[in-house]
C-alpha cells in the first residue's frame, strides 16, 4: 500500500484528497458543529450525516478509531461500477470526478467491504480506456481535441498529452527537424563511472 506521503508535493494528489466522502458521526466531535450547516449545536453529535474531504475522513475513520463511518461516493458504488464494466469507453469520466483514479485509489485505504471491487473496477476501467486514449492522441494531431479531453480524468489527460508529445517529437525526428541523436546524460554518467572504476582497479 502506498504511503500517505507519496503524493505530498503532487498537486493532483493534493486536489484528489479534497474530494468529499459521505460520513456518519459515530462519536461526539467537540467544537466542530459549524461543519454541519443544518445544526445549531457547537458539536458534531452521533448520527449526524455530512460530507467531509478525504483527508479529514481518513483521519477520523481508520482501523484504530471509528469516530465517523463512511459510505463510498456514488461514482464508486455498484451501479456505476456496472456501467463502467459494461463499456467504460463511452463514460464521461471527468463528470464522475476529475481525479477519478487518484481519488478511487485513496478510497482503498479504508477498511470497507467494497474496496476490492473498487480496485478491480479501477484497473478494468483503465485497461479498457487506455487504448482508445492513446489511439486518439496519435490520430488527432493538429486537430481540436477539447471534445476528447473534456471526458477524461486528469490522469488520462496526462497520458493523452504524453502521447501527442511523443508523436510530435517522432515526426520532428522523422523529418530531421530535430538535432542529431545524442547519448543521454544517464548513459554518459554510467560510462564515466565504469571508466573510473576500471582505471582505479
Amino acid at each position: 500500500m502506498a504511503k500517505q506521503t507519496d503524493n505530498y508535493f503532487n498537486i493532483d494528489g493534493i486536489l484528489a484528497t479534497q474530494e468529499k466522502i459521505p460520513c456518519k458521526v459515530e462519536l461526539p466531535i467537540y467544537r466542530l458543529g459549524y461543519l454541519d450547516s443544518s445544526s445549531d449545536s457547537d458539536d458534531l453529535l452521533p448520527g449526524t450525516k455530512l460530507e467531509l474531504p478525504y483527508w479529514m475522513a481518513r483521519g477520523l475513520c481508520s482501523r484504530r478509531r471509528q469516530i465517523v463511518s463512511i459510505e463510498m461516493p456514488k461514482q464508486y458504488r455498484e451501479g456505476y461500477r456496472e456501467i463502467l464494466t459494461a463499456d467504460a469507453t463511452v463514460v464521461d469520466l471527468h463528470q464522475l470526478g476529475p481525479y477519478f483514479y487518484s481519488f478511487g485509489t485513496d478510497l482503498l485505504n479504508f477498511d470497507h467491504p467494497e474496496v476490492n471491487d473498487i480496485a478491480k473496477c479501477l484497473i478494468k476501467t483503465m485497461q479498457t480506456r487506455i487504448r482508445t486514449i492513446m489511439d486518439s492522441s496519435q490520430n488527432s494531431f493538429k486537430l481540436d481535441t477539447s471534445n476528447i479531453t473534456s471526458k477524461l480524468d486528469e490522469m488520462e489527460k496526462h497520458l493523452f498529452n504524453a502521447g501527442q508529445h511523443g508523436l510530435i517529437e517522432f515526426q520532428k525526428w522523422e523529418t530531421r527537424e530535430t538535432e542529431k541523436l545524442v547519448t543521454s546524460e544517464m548513459v554518459k554518467k554510467h560510462r564515466k563511472r565504469k571508466r573510473i572504476m576500471m582505471e582505479t582497479s
